[in-house]
């Protein structure tokens, strides 16, 4: 079993926070988790169907007769029960009564998540991080939003290992595979139960056979900007449906989008989401990709690392001390940032993500605009790129090399 560094979390909220709800998508590790920190509480399943029909018959009665602290998995089978726990709570708001866990995003669902307004903590546990998989707490964006510069020795990692990663993605499963094909079988096994499974298990769909080619159809445009009507008409299918599988697809956390920042500056700025696929291994298997082609074809690797890194920054902002989100910048005339990383007092962190080894001058001309733009506000940009040493490219500008985002600040795990 990997240490989770959202382990600490999960145990300071079970301490004052009555009902803690572990969200994320099906397969990262979430019932693991919860019952390596909280062993000796009960435990049930609405993944078995005869506890599912019981807690449906009456879920009053279900959610009263229960032993606290109790353990419910996959609550998103059951959305009537958050409201027989909340009348439970109301009347003795113990710390860590209710430990949930769910694969659907309930701040997309508003009724789930209102019920439970004020009562509820919701941690999210992603696919295994770099640290996670070495053994290390990654502390990239704390380091990145402090005064010292990046000091890091060169990078000894090849090109083959990163691509390999990539591709990999973190899916606990996939990792302890090393055979190709059984790896490829999993991610296929992965993407058909939850297009034609999971997301109707969340709401009923009645063309669930467009639900592939939507998905599909966003792999293949990855780390773009959402055009949804474009995407309704390539799938001919009504702007209507289409918003709601994409929809569907995110609160699944299949999808994962990232919104535009505008910092209220001078220019006009993209504010549509950027969508990708939750994995990067998820999506590489999508696309079919393989490592020999990816070596050598670096402009269909380029949505891949961007998805890598898009998804590892999203998944250390679950644990840093820096509050922080995670949008990305572009201009209509043409200067983009992939990540732009503003902390809760305003601070900014922007970052270039390259497939290639000696970037050039105009790789650093967004990160410039911004400094320039926002002053003392711009704490740096970061350009990562696949060459082995971190170097200054100007004030507050440097190019460190891809593994610097699981180097650069990491310590020994604390799980």
């Amino acid at each position: 079993m990997y240490a989770r560094h959202l382990t600490a979390s999960l145990r300071d909220a079970m301490a004052d926070t009555p009902v803690i709800l572990i969200a994320g998508a099906r397969q990262t590790g979430k019932s693991t988790l919860v019952q390596s920190v909280a062993p000796e509480s009960g435990y049930f399943t609405f993944d078995d169907e005869l506890t599912l029909r019981a807690a449906r018959s009456d879920p009053q009665g279900f959610i009263q007769s229960l032993p606290r602290p109790v353990v419910l998995d996959e609550v998103q089978l059951l959305p009537e029960i958050f409201r027989p726990i909340k009348l439970v709570i109301d009347r003795d708001r113990r710390p860590g009564s209710f430990v949930l866990t769910g694969s659907a995003n309930v701040m997309l669902l508003p009724r789930l998540s209102e019920t439970l307004a004020g009562r509820m903590e919701i941690l999210t546990l992603w696919p295994l991080s770099q640290g996670e998989l070495s053994g290390m707490r990654e502390g990239f964006i704390d380091a990145a939003f402090a005064d010292a510069p990046p000091m890091l020795a060169p990078s000894r990692m090849s090109q083959t290992e990163l691509v390999e990663r990539v591709l990999e993605g973190g899916f606990p499963e996939v990792v302890q595979r090393t055979n190709a094909p059984r790896t490829r079988a999993w991610f296929r096994a992965y993407t058909t139960s939850m297009v034609q499974r999971h997301v109707s298990d969340i709401a009923t769909i009645d063309a669930i056979e467009e639900m592939p080619k939507a998905l599909s159809l966003i792999a293949a445009q990855a780390t773009g900007i959402a055009n949804v009507a474009k995407l309704s008409q390539s799938l001919a299918i009504p702007h209507t449906s289409m918003t709601r599988y994409l929809n569907l697809l995110r609160a699944a956390y299949l999808v994962q989008s990232v919104p535009g920042w505008s910092g209220r500056l001078n220019q006009r700025v993209m504010k549509a989401n950027k969508l990708t696929i939750l994995d990067s291994g998820v999506l590489g298997y999508m696309r079919n990709a393989t490592p020999a082609r990816m070596i050598v074809d670096r402009e269909t690797f380029g949505p891949l690392l961007e998805t890598f890194v898009m998804m590892e920054l999203r998944k250390q902002l679950g644990w840093s001390d820096t509050l922080a989100e995670l949008y990305y910048f572009r201009t209509h005339g043409g200067l983009e940032a992939d990540f732009l990383i503003e902390s809760s007092d305003g601070r900014v962190v922007a970052l270039e993500v390259k497939a290639k080894a000696a970037p050039s001058a105009r790789d650093f001309r967004a990160m410039e605009f911004l400094r320039d733009e926002l002053g003392d506000r711009f704490i740096r940009g970061i350009l990562l790129y696949t060459g082995e040493h971190t170097l200054p490219f100007g004030d507050r500008i440097w190019a460190m090399p891809i593994d610097g985002l699981w180097r650069w600040g990491a310590t020994p795990s604390r799980a």
